[in-house]
C-alpha cells in the first residue's frame, strides 16, 4: 500500500523514535524507567498502526485495543507489581558498557543489512518500497533486540519486558507486510500477550517472596 509523502515521512519518524525507545527499554537498569520507555515505544507502534490503517474500521479497533493494553493496562500491571520488587534489575550477564556497545553496533549492522537486502526476501514489490521497507527492517531489528534482552538479562521482570519487545517487533512486521486488512487486525489483537505478561508478573512476585530475588539463574533453587 502506498502512502502519501507526508504520511510516509511521519511513519519513518515514528519508527526512528520506536527504535530509540526500544534501545532504552533494553539498556535501562531502573525497571520503572524501562517500563516508561516501553510505554513510549508502544505509543509509536500505535501511531504506525493508525497511519498504515488509514481509517479502516478494523485497524482503528486494533489501534484502540493496542492503546488500552500496551499503553494503559500493561504499564499499570508492571508498576503495580513492582511495588513489592526491587527498583533495579539484577546485574545482567554482560556489563553495562559492553552491553550498550553491543546493542548499538548490532542494531546498526542488522538494520543496515536488512534494509539493503530486504528486496530479495519480501514477497511483493510494494513491501520493498518505502516506508514499508524501513518499517520491516526496523521490525526485525527490534525482534532481535527483544531476543537479546531475553537471553542476556537475568532479571525476570526485564525478561518479561524483552518478551514484549519481541511482540511489538512482530506486530510492526505484521502491520508493515499486510496493512489495512481485517485479518491483520484480528491477528494483532489475538496475539497480544497481556494475559501472559500478567501471569509472569504474578509468578515473579511469588518467586521474589520465596527466594528474595528475581534472578532467573537462581530459579533452580525452587526445586529444593
Amino acid at each position: 500500500m502506498s502512502l502519501t509523502p507526508s504520511l510516509s515521512s511521519a511513519v519513518i519518524t515514528l519508527m526512528v523514535i520506536h527504535l530509540l525507545a526500544s534501545m532504552l527499554v533494553a539498556e535501562l537498569k531502573n525497571l520503572r524507567a524501562a517500563v516508561w520507555a516501553l510505554v513510549a515505544q508502544s505509543l509509536t507502534l500505535c501511531g504506525v498502526i493508525l497511519l498504515f490503517g488509514r481509517g479502516e474500521t478494523w485497524m482503528l479497533v486494533w489501534f484502540v485495543w493496542a492503546l488500552l493494553t500496551k499503553v494503559v493496562l500493561l504499564p499499570w500491571l508492571f508498576l503495580r507489581s513492582m511495588r513489592s520488587l526491587p527498583p533495579r534489575e539484577e546485574e545482567p550477564i554482560l556489563g553495562t558498557w559492553l552491553s550498550f556497545a553491543l546493542v548499538m553496533v548490532s542494531v546498526l549492522v542488522i538494520y543496515r543489512l536488512l534494509h539493503t537486502y530486504l528486496a530479495t526476501l519480501v514477497p511483493t514489490l510494494a513491501a520493498a518500497a518505502e516506508p514499508t521497507r524501513s518499517s520491516l527492517a526496523m521490525a526485525f531489528t527490534i525482534f532481535v533486540l527483544g531476543a537479546y534482552v531475553c537471553i542476556v538479562r537475568r532479571d525476570l521482570i526485564k525478561v518479561i519486558i524483552g518478551v514484549l519487545l519481541l511482540e511489538n517487533g512482530a506486530h510492526l512486521a505484521l502491520i508493515s507486510l499486510v496493512p489495512a486488512r481485517p485479518e491483520t487486525a484480528v491477528i494483532g489483537i489475538l496475539t497480544n500477550v497481556v494475559l501472559s505478561a500478567w501471569l509472569l508478573l504474578y509468578f515473579g512476585q511469588v518467586i521474589y517472596r520465596v527466594l528474595g530475588t528475581t534472578d532467573t539463574l537462581k530459579l533452580s533453587e525452587l526445586r529444593r
